[in-house]
C-alpha cells in the first residue's frame, strides 16, 4: 500500500479496517487535488478556475436511504421513525465488511479535519473518499487541522464509496444507496451516491447527536455579526435564503449553514459554504456569484460550454440543485475565527408556498418555540431526490428534521432556554410567495426581505406599531423603510380576498395537524401559540 501526501497521520487507516489499498492520498492540498481530479477525469476546469463535476443520477440527498444503527448505548436517545430509520448491528457489520472489501486494491483519499470552530467543542473527523473531488469538497467544508494532522486521532470516521452498491435483500437497505450511521463504532458508511452533500450532512447528524450532551445547541442556521458585535442567527431549510441573506456586505459572515450555541456564544461547525448557485445574480448575490469564477470552488452539475469553459448558471438541465462548495474565506467579509457572541436576534426563514404568511413577524418566546418545532417551509425542487418541479409545503421540525437524531423537543427546549437567558429577539420571515399562492403570486422581492431584516437587526422595528395577524396571532409591523405598506399585509396583496381567507384557514389547519405530535412534549402555552382554528 503506497501512501502519499504532505502530512501522513500516525493513526493509520488500517485502524478503521481499510487494508490492501492500492494507494492512500493523505491530506492533499487544493492544487494537488486539482491535478489528481483532472488526471482521473473526475471534473473539468471552467473559465476563471472553478472545478465543474457531475454527481450522476443523484443530484440531491437520498433522505429515505439514511439509517442509524440501533444499539444499546444510543437507542433510547434516538427519535425513531421516518427520519431516523433503524438498522441492526449485524446488518451494519455485514455492510461495512462488504464496503471495505470493495475498496481493497483501490485508491482512496483521506482528509483529517475538525468539525467546529470552537476548540472546546470541536470534533476530529476523518473522511475517507473513493473520489478525489469529494476529498476537495470536504476539505473546503470542514476546518483544517493544520499542524495537528501528524498526530491526528479521529473521533469519528466517514467512509464514502459511491461505486459501492448495497444489496437491499442482503443489507436491509431500501435501495443500492445507503447512508448508515453507527454512534457506538463512531463510523458512517456512504455508498451508491456521488452527491457530496451526504458527507457534509453526515457530519451535521453526528454533531446533532453528540453536542446536546455537552450543553451545546446544534442549529441548522447561518450566522452573521454586525460592527457592534451583534450576532444574528438565521434558521431555514435549503432554498429559503439562509445563505443569500446571511451574506450581507455590511455584516461579517460567521457561517452559512451549521452552528452551535454554547455557553461561550455561537460557533461555526464548518470552514466553508455549500451554496445553491442556480440562477445566481451578480447584482443580488455578488459575493456568492464571485465564488463561481474562482480557482478552488467545486461546482456540482453546473452547465458549462465545452468549447469555451464558460458557465451557464441559469441552466437547470441537470438539476435545480446546482451547488458551489468553497472556503468561507472566499466571502470578502467572512469571520476569521468562526465564532461570535450570544445572538441578539434569531430569524426563522420560511418559503410559504401558499402566500399567506406576512413577510416579517415578531415572535413571543412561546411562538418561537412553536414555529421552531413546526419548521414550516416549502421544499424547493432538487434539494432531495424525487421532489417534483414545484415547491412542496412541508413541516421539517427544527428547520432540519433529516439531520436531528434526538427528539425535536430536546433542541426546542435548549433554544427556548437560550432565548430567555440572553433576551434574544425572534422573527419569522417569509421569503416565499406574495399576492397569491405558487402559480398565482410571485416570489417575495429579495430587496424587501433585506430591508426588513436590516430594520429588525438594527432595532428599527422594535418601536414600530404592529397589527395582530387574525389567523396566526403574529405581531406584524405596520411600516418599514424601503418596503411598501401593502406588502406587509399579505391579504392586501391578493386580488381575491376570499381566496386568501380560504387559503389561510387551510394553512392554519395544516399547522394544527402537524403540531399534534409535539403537543404532549411541550407546555400548553406553546401549543396555544400556534395559529387559530376557524370557528
Amino acid at each position: 500500500m503506497r501512501q502519499f501526501g504532505p502530512i501522513i497521520s500516525s493513526h493509520g487507516v488500517e485502524k478503521q479496517g481499510l487494508k490492501n489499498l492500492a494507494e492512500v492520498h493523505w491530506n492533499l492540498s487544493v492544487p494537488a487535488l486539482y491535478e489528481v481530479i483532472l488526471r482521473r477525469g473526475e471534473g473539468v476546469v471552467a473559465a476563471g478556475g472553478p472545478l465543474v463535476v457531475r454527481t450522476g443520477q443523484h443530484t440531491g440527498r437520498s433522505a429515505a436511504d439514511k439509517f442509524i444503527v440501533k444499539e444499546l448505548a444510543s437507542e433510547s436517545d434516538i427519535w425513531w421513525g421516518q427520519v431516523n430509520r433503524p438498522m441492526s448491528e449485524s446488518q451494519f457489520s455485514g455492510l461495512k465488511r462488504k464496503m471495505l472489501a470493495y475498496l481493497q486494491g483501490r485508491e482512496v483519499f483521506v482528509q483529517d479535519l475538525y468539525a467546529g470552530a470552537d476548540p472546546v467543542h470541536r470534533l476530529p473527523v476523518r473522511i475517507v473518499t473513493e473520489l478525489a473531488w469529494h476529498s476537495l469538497f470536504i476539505r473546503h467544508l470542514l476546518i483544517d487541522a493544520g499542524a495537528h494532522r501528524a498526530n491526528f486521532t479521529p473521533e469519528f470516521t466517514i467512509i464514502d464509496a459511491p461505486g459501492f452498491l448495497a444489496d437491499p435483500a442482503e443489507d436491509g437497505t431500501r435501495s443500492e444507496v445507503v447512508i448508515a450511521v453507527n454512534f457506538a463504532e463512531r463510523v458512517v458508511l456512504i455508498g451508491g451516491t456521488s452527491y457530496a452533500g451526504e458527507i457534509k450532512k453526515s457530519v451535521f447528524t453526528i454533531l446533532n447527536y453528540l453536542l446536546p450532551a455537552a450543553a451545546v445547541l446544534p442549529m441548522h442556521c447561518s450566522v452573521n455579526v454586525g460592527a457592534a458585535g451583534d450576532s444574528a442567527v438565521f434558521f431555514g431549510l435549503s432554498g429559503t435564503g439562509k445563505t443569500t441573506l446571511s451574506a450581507d456586505p455590511t455584516r461579517t459572515l460567521v457561517g452559512d449553514d451549521e452552528h452551535g450555541w454554547s455557553e461561550r456564544g455561537v460557533f461555526n461547525f464548518e470552514g466553508g459554504c455549500y451554496a445553491k448557485v442556480i440562477r445566481l445574480s451578480p447584482e443580488a448575490e455578488p459575493e456568492i456569484y464571485a465564488t463561481t469564477r474562482r480557482f478552488g470552488t467545486v461546482l456540482e452539475n453546473v452547465a458549462i460550454d465545452p468549447a469555451t469553459g464558460e458557465l451557464n448558471l441559469d441552466d437547470a438541465g441537470l438539476t435545480e440543485n446546482t451547488r458551489g462548495a468553497y472556503p468561507l474565506g472566499f466571502i470578502p467579509n467572512a469571520s476569521i475565527t468562526g465564532t461570535a457572541g450570544h445572538p441578539g436576534n434569531v430569524v426563522m426563514l420560511t418559503a410559504d408556498a401558499f402566500g399567506v404568511l406576512p413577510p416579517i413577524s415578531r415572535l413571543t418566546p412561546d411562538q418561537a418555540m412553536y414555529h421552531f418545532l413546526s419548521g414550516y417551509t416549502a421544499k424547493v425542487a432538487g434539494t432531495e431526490k424525487g421532489l417534483s418541479n414545484e415547491p412542496q409545503a412541508t413541516f421539517s421540525t427544527c428547520f432540519g428534521a433529516p439531520f436531528m437524531p434526538r427528539h425535536p423537543a430536546v433542541y426546542a427546549r435548549m433554544l427556548a432556554d437560550r432565548i430567555s437567558r440572553y433576551k434574544t429577539d425572534c422573527w419569522l420571515v417569509n421569503t416565499g410567495w406574495s399576492g397569491g399562492a405558487f402559480g398565482v403570486g410571485s416570489r417575495m422581492k429579495i430587496a424587501y426581505t433585506r430591508a426588513l431584516l436590516r430594520a429588525a437587526l438594527d432595532g428599527s422595528l422594535r418601536g414600530v406599531a404592529v397589527r395582530r395577524d387574525e389567523n396566526f396571532g403574529l405581531a406584524v409591523p405596520r411600516s418599514c423603510p424601503d418596503v411598501p405598506t401593502d406588502v406587509l399585509d399579505p391579504r392586501s396583496t391578493w386580488r381575491d380576498k376570499q381566496a386568501y381567507d380560504t387559503m389561510a384557514k387551510e394553512l392554519c389547519g395544516r399547522f394544527h395537524d402537524n403540531f399534534r405530535q409535539f403537543a404532549p412534549h411541550v407546555d400548553e402555552d406553546v401549543t396555544a401559540a400556534g395559529p387559530r382554528l376557524a370557528a
